[in-house]
C-alpha cells in the first residue's frame, strides 16, 4: 500500500477491524519509512452475473427486480417475504455456484415456477403467465390443465 504523506510502498498493518455490514475491513496502517499512520479500507470485489435476456441483449442480474417479480405474482396471496427471499437466495446460490457468468432468463424462470409450483399455484400461474407471456387464453388454460394434472 503506498504511504499518501510520503509515496513509499513499505509499511505494516497496526489493526483490522471488519465493518458491521461485514462486508468491508478496515486497517490501521503505518508507514516504514515516514512513521505517519493512515487507514485502508479493504472489500472484495463483486462479479457480475449477466442474464442473457430472449431478445438476446443482455443485463447484469438485478436481485430486486427478481423479487418485484415475485412480490407481484404473490400480491394478496398467502406467501412470507422469507419465503421470496429464500427463492432468490437459491437463484443466487446457482449464479454463484456456476462457471459461467451469464444465465438465460429462460433458465431463472424456470428454476422460480418450480420453487412456485410449490409454494402457490396461484401465484405459479401468475408468474407463468407473465413469464410465458400468454398470447391467448388457450396457453393459459393448457397451463392450468397441466397444473390440475401434476396435483391429481
Amino acid at each position: 500500500m503506498r504511504c499518501p504523506f510520503c509515496g513509499e510502498n513499505d509499511d505494516r498493518v497496526v489493526d483490522s477491524r471488519e465493518s458491521k455490514d461485514g462486508i468491508t475491513i478496515r486497517r490501521r496502517r503505518e508507514c516504514l519509512k515516514c512513521e505517519r499512520r493512515f487507514t485502508s479500507y479493504e472489500q472484495i470485489e463483486e462479479i457480475a452475473y449477466r442474464v442473457i435476456k430472449s431478445d438476446g441483449s443482455r443485463e447484469e442480474f438485478s436481485r430486486s427486480k427478481l423479487l418485484a417479480g415475485l412480490l407481484k405474482a404473490c400480491e394478496k396471496r398467502p406467501v412470507s417475504l422469507k419465503a421470496l427471499e429464500e427463492t432468490v437466495d437459491e437463484v443466487e446460490t446457482l449464479l454463484h455456484g456456476r462457471e459461467e457468468r451469464e444465465i438465460a432468463t429462460k433458465e431463472i424462470g424456470e428454476l422460480v415456477m418450480e420453487r412456485l409450483r410449490g409454494m402457490d399455484q396461484v401465484a405459479y400461474v401468475r408468474f407463468a403467465s407473465v413469464y410465458r407471456q400468454f398470447e391467448h387464453i388457450d396457453a393459459f388454460v393448457d397451463e392450468l390443465r397441466r397444473l390440475l394434472d401434476n396435483r391429481s
